[in-house]
């Protein structure tokens, strides 16, 4: 390691501590002055609700502080990398402001069986410290890539081994600023002979074979002049999204996740889901109550319609909940109509200007409305806000093995495939972008795409 790397590693504890404590005390500040970041808030007379600043300083600000850094600790926000993504940075830092606030709330309400001094200096506080964060990550990295650009903390690396891959893995470090890329070689004589006059701190294997003595041999040497040690097997370098690192036992283990969406990632989106679903019903509320009337005086009983689709990889499936836009009884005549489906590319039925949808149909079905009622399958627990769309038991007979790799997930009401196309994209790229979601799984990128539906609606982006 690289000693830049370990100084900037560690400088990032106390810049987030200094981050924490000037927007706990900005935010009392404003209290104080009764000044709100959120205009129309009537705010009450401040020396009614807040402590002494001592008894701020010590109840509240310290342990707020060691609360904030044992969250972004958790997140491995402190992990001696030579640089990430800002977007990286940002995206955690912003998770673990939000950890702190519901963690502050739930000590004042669940332990200390009170309010918290003050709701509004709360918001202030969680907004501040993800501001200043961020301000001061930026900063940091920002720094970092100018040492590196210098030449400062840079590791210098070459491959070896077969040629199967050096390309990709030469694009990679070429562009990579982290690395100083010194070439690709055959053998172990000629790494010897290169690091007579060079400095190496990085060997990259992108062939390795336990039961070639060769590799044990250049191991061996690494180990010996201490040299960082990698490698780089085709399989693994064909699915880097998939990849993981354990052990059994006290042997190292490499395996592939289908999806970031397992253990805490899971439980988060899980959080999102019943969160986003319970304040959407609410706020939607008047509308569904008017698309109920309009259902029931135009169209008449069944309101809902309760289509079986398969929600897991088991084939279980589960009941998806839509306005009816169809003719009563529309199922029996789909038979009927499959040799005029315009997706002849894959399993799915699809056919425009659908002779059975009906006229308040096609308006629920331009905006999507017919679909919010799968909020309540969001809310119990059957779909997920984002995800692969639902599909039909006997289109999904028809899946190949590649194909029910979607079924890795929970099903949602939007998806990438969705805003990227909707209901025009061929069924081949449809697959695709669901199994793109599923491997790069990030609770920002389901807020990029719940955003974006908002808009491939408007547009009528592919509806039908």
């Amino acid at each position: 390691m690289k000693k830049s790397e370990a100084i900037f590693g560690v400088l990032r504890i106390p810049v987030d501590a200094l981050a924490v404590f000037a927007a706990l005390l900005l935010a009392y500040r404003l209290r104080q002055m009764n000044i709100d970041l959120v205009p129309g808030i009537q705010l009450l007379d401040p020396a009614t609700t807040l402590p002494d600043l001592p008894d701020y300083l010590s109840l509240f600000v310290m342990p707020g502080i060691l609360g904030f850094l044992f969250f972004a600790a958790t997140l491995k926000m402190y992990v001696l990398l030579s640089t990430r993504s800002a977007w990286n940075e940002v995206g955690k830092l912003l998770i673990a402001s939000f950890l702190w606030l519901v963690a502050v709330i739930a000590w004042y309400f669940l332990v200390k069986k009170q309010l918290f001094y003050s709701r509004m200096l709360l918001v202030h506080c969680a907004f501040l410290i993800a501001l200043f964060g961020m301000v001061g990550r930026v900063s940091v990295l920002l720094l970092q890539r100018a040492f590196l650009h210098c030449g400062i903390g840079v590791r210098s690396v070459i491959s070896i081994g077969g040629q199967s891959i050096v390309k990709a893995a030469k694009a990679t470090l070429t562009r990579d600023i982290r690395y100083n890329y010194l070439g690709h070689f055959s053998t172990l004589t000629e790494l010897k002979n290169l690091r007579k006059t060079q400095e190496i701190d990085m060997v990259l294997q992108t062939d390795p074979d336990p039961k070639n003595s060769t590799t044990n041999m250049l191991i061996e040497y690494c180990r010996s002049e201490h040299i960082h040690y990698a490698f780089l097997p085709p399989v693994l370098a064909e699915n880097p999204h998939q990849l993981r690192t354990d052990r059994l036992g006290l042997v190292p283990m490499l395996s592939f996740s289908p999806t970031p969406l397992d253990g805490w990632g899971r439980i988060l989106k899980r959080v999102i889901d019943i969160l986003g679903s319970l304040v959407l019903l609410i706020v939607l509320s008047p509308i569904l109550v008017l698309l109920v009337m309009l259902a029931l005086i135009f169209q008449g009983y069944p309101i809902f319609y309760i289509s079986r689709r398969t929600g897991d990889p088991s084939r279980n499936t589960i009941p998806v909940l839509k306005f009816r836009t169809m003719i009563k009884n529309a199922d029996k005549k789909k038979a009927a109509l499959k040799s005029k489906s315009h997706r002849s590319d894959g399993p799915l039925f699809k056919m425009k200007n659908d002779p059975r949808v009906t006229a308040l149909g096609r308006i629920y079905r331009r905006f999507s409305l017919d679909e919010l009622p799968q909020l309540l399958n969001v809310l119990v627990g059957h779909m997920s806000l984002v995800g692969p769309r639902p599909h039909l038991p006997d289109e999904v007979d028809r899946y190949t093995s590649y194909e029910r790799r979607v079924f890795a997930v929970k099903p949602g009401i939007t998806g990438l495939a969705q805003v990227s196309g909707r209901s025009d994209l061929v069924f081949k790229e449809e697959v695709r972008l669901d199994l793109k979601y599923i491997e790069e799984w990030s609770p920002f990128l389901d807020l990029w795409i719940l955003w974006r539906t908002i808009f491939a609606v408007l547009r009528k982006n592919g509806a039908d």
